[in-house]
């Protein structure tokens, strides 16, 4: 019985060796990244705006900043900034020790901070938007930061141009190995995002508009596409 089994099983094993292979190999086959660039100018502007008080009394700290922080939203407002376009990121009273010049404590000076986030939809009056916040209370400006609010149409644009330049690019190699292109075995694509050269620190004390107007230079948005691309070749 024994010996039949083992019979049996180098059967079973010569047969499956001398089966024909049902998988299929890989085709071999030429990758490429093609890579674009659009620029595109800017329509929109994100800054923070915000007021920052100090005082001895943390009530008169408070109702400064609150009064201080109207007069600059409402200089928004009057700049042509929606209400839908002003929110509040930050709010925050804080203490620390103050100290005379021979290191000796004289109480605490409380700080009160108000920060809004505004969208700026009119970049050609942007400098005197900023002029008029800081003339009516602003001392906290920063982190300007400019955007194309629909970039649809720009990034169709780099995505066909990645396209062809990924194509020209499997041509060119295909044509330098001696080979031919088949069909293609994959194509996608990443949206690179896109750069800008931002803006930082414009901002002043409170104290009044300034003779000559903020300049504010927007630039470009680059908007960034690659397209990765297979053929077959044979």
């Amino acid at each position: 019985m024994k010996k039949k089994i083992i019979l049996l099983s180098i059967v079973l094993l010569t047969l499956a060796a001398c089966a024909p292979a049902t998988g299929s190999y890989a085709a071999n086959v030429l990758s490429v990244t093609g890579q674009s660039q659009v620029s595109i100018a800017p329509d929109v502007a994100y800054v923070s705006i915000g007021v920052r008080t100090e005082s001895t009394d943390v009530s008169q700290a408070v109702s400064s900043n609150a009064s201080q922080a109207e007069r600059v939203m409402s200089a928004l407002r009057d700049s042509g900034v929606s209400q839908d376009d002003m929110q509040t990121t930050n709010f925050s009273v804080y203490s620390y020790d103050d100290y005379d010049f021979e290191g000796n404590s004289i109480g605490l000076t409380f700080n009160v901070e108000n920060t809004v986030y505004v969208t700026v939809r009119n970049l050609a009056g942007m400098g005197e938007l900023l002029d008029s916040a800081v003339g009516s209370g602003a001392n906290n400006i920063w982190g300007i930061q400019f955007d194309v609010e629909d970039k649809s149409a720009a990034v169709a644009e780099a995505r066909s141009l990645a396209l062809a330049d990924a194509q020209e690019q499997a041509q060119a190699l295909a044509s330098e190995a001696e080979v031919s292109l088949g069909a293609i075995t994959s194509l996608s694509y990443t949206n690179g995002g896109y750069s800008a050269y931002p803006l930082y620190g414009v901002g002043g004390g409170g104290a009044g508009i300034a003779d000559s107007s903020t300049t504010i230079v927007p630039g470009q948005i680059s908007v960034n596409v690659s397209v990765y691309l297979s053929y077959e070749i044979r």
